[in-house]
């Protein structure tokens, strides 16, 4: 593995972390869950997705900074 290839899996990786920090990877985590757990049910568009996580955390909240 040359530099240039460790940096590029260092800044993916990182990536990949502050996204999950963050919250958003939240929908692809969806999608997972959902393709093992709702057969035969079609998944929320990532529109409504991110209205159903705001309206939920909007109804209860909890524990945030904001």
């Amino acid at each position: 593995m040359t530099a240039a290839d460790a940096l590029v899996a260092t800044v993916v990786e990182a990536r990949r972390i502050l996204r999950g920090i963050m919250g958003a990877d939240a929908y692809e985590r969806y999608l997972e869950f959902h393709a093992t757990h709702h057969d035969g049910h079609p998944p929320m568009t990532e529109r409504e997705f991110w209205r159903d996580r705001d309206d939920r955390r909007d109804r209860n909240p909890e524990g945030r900074c904001c």
